[in-house]
């Protein structure tokens, strides 16, 4: 049964709104504390706290600096007060404005490469660095090497991307969906001075990776670099499974007030299993063909049955070069006997490929009665569905019939059995004829 993480984006989606979500979920809080002992030198620290967002219960992360390696000159709550916006600032708006070291993506490597990660880890820091390392560099026309990592490159949004690294290594999920992203609107401050909504790195990592923006009236950023960043990196299905049962959630919260619930919601999810209704799942099996004679076409057809197709159409289409063709389509009632008519359509008939795939039917229900006629006991069909009632004879019960009687010369009909010739035995074919095997 395959499982999936997905992330919803109805509050856009940040580097620590993603650590905090993954948290809530189940991720070890053992390994993550590992992490932070490892980059401890590098004055880096966190804070755990559960908190709500206009009444919505969640997951508050947030990394602080200190020390004489710190990028950050200010306290992250100091700063948050102060309401500084600069388009990198994680959590829409959580991180305090300040001066910030120029590290160039090598730099930013030999951190993730010092820190004791696993290679699954290590490959998705990699990852998420490289994706934003070429949106920077796409924005200023430079190569990612020479881009200066002087805003998400901050320790603070490095630690909250080497820890969505080592939640998702415990997570131990492989595939995840992310359909959308919600954005806000306007303009934002940073050191390249204002700039729209969206800025052009989330732009840019957007286009590249067919991730969908979608614009909402909240004033500010919804949508960081580093959160589409992790996003494009995560994401391997862009839809979720047409049914799904969800296992686990998780609440990661923002620290912006846009005047609603500001979360990232990530829900652990599996297929689920459902038995189909016989009476509703059917199984159509389909091939083109423009190579087969009406005579080989006949047999097929009944050696099509005869594997336990439930109906077999051939329907008149056009074909590549302009060649007249029959469209032949099958349906199987029963999943287990596809294969057998599939085998039967490959083997009676001139196609190399047949199609299938599953359909859902409504069908009327059915049942026979017999009704006494002037021309005997004749079995009639009742269907019905809702209120909707119809009748229909049985063309063989009424050949029966038919066969039973005959016309009097008074006008009248006898129901006397009437003696039917018998009929001939075929005659020997002079010329030999195709056979299939």
């Amino acid at each position: 049964m395959a499982k999936y993480l997905y992330l919803e984006g109805a509050s856009g989606i940040s580097g620590d709104m993603t650590v905090a979500a993954l948290l809530d979920l189940g991720g070890s809080r053992e390994k993550l504390n590992a992490l932070f002992a490892d980059l401890h030198s590098l004055g880096l620290h966190y804070a755990l706290e559960r908190k709500n967002s206009y009444s919505i219960s969640g997951l508050d992360f947030q990394v602080f600096v200190h020390g004489k390696d710190a990028d950050h000159t200010e306290h992250h709550e100091e700063s948050y007060h102060e309401n500084h916006e600069h388009h990198n600032h994680e959590s829409h708006g959580h991180h305090e404005h300040h001066r910030h070291a120029h590290r160039h993506l090598a730099e930013v490597f030999e951190i993730v490469d010092q820190a004791k990660l696993t290679p699954r880890a290590k490959n998705l820091a990699h990852r998420i660095f490289e994706i934003i390392a070429e949106a920077e560099a796409k924005a200023h026309g430079v190569s990612k090497e020479e881009v200066h990592f002087h805003e998400v490159g901050a320790l603070d949004s490095i630690a909250d991307i080497l820890a969505v690294s080592v939640l998702m290594d415990d997570l131990g999920i492989e595939n995840t969906v992310v359909e959308s992203l919600h954005e806000g609107s306007g303009e934002v401050l940073t050191q390249h001075g204002a700039l729209p909504v969206s800025v052009p790195a989330v732009a840019n990592i957007a286009a590249t990776y067919g991730i969908a923006l979608q614009k909402t009236s909240v004033k500010g950023e919804m949508v960081t670099p580093t959160g589409i960043a992790i996003a494009a990196a995560l994401r391997t299905k862009k839809r979720l499974p047409e049914i799904y049962q969800i296992e686990k959630i998780g609440i990661g919260l923002g620290k912006r007030d846009f005047g609603k619930a500001n979360f990232l919601r990530a829900m652990i999810l599996t297929d689920a299993v459902t038995i189909p209704d016989k009476k509703d799942s059917i199984r159509i099996l389909e091939a083109n063909i423009d190579d087969s004679t009406p005579e080989e076409l006949g047999l097929a057809m009944e050696k099509i049955f005869a594997a336990g197709a439930v109906d077999v159409n051939f329907i008149p289409c056009q074909m590549k070069k302009n060649r007249p063709g029959i469209l032949l389509k099958a349906i199987v009632s029963e999943m287990e006997k596809a294969e057998n008519v599939a085998n039967a359509i490959l083997r009676y008939t001139t196609t190399i490929g047949v199609r299938q795939y599953a359909a859902r039917r409504i069908c009327m229900e059915r049942k026979i009665q017999e009704v006494p006629t002037k021309y005997g006991i004749l079995q009639v069909k009742k269907c019905s569905w809702k209120d909707i009632v119809r009748f229909y004879p049985e063309y063989e019960s009424v050949c029966e019939a038919q066969q039973k009687i005959r016309l009097l010369p008074s006008g009248k009909f006898s129901t006397k059995p009437v003696a039917l010739p018998k009929p001939r035995s075929p005659k020997k074919l002079p010329f030999k004829t195709k056979i299939f095997h």
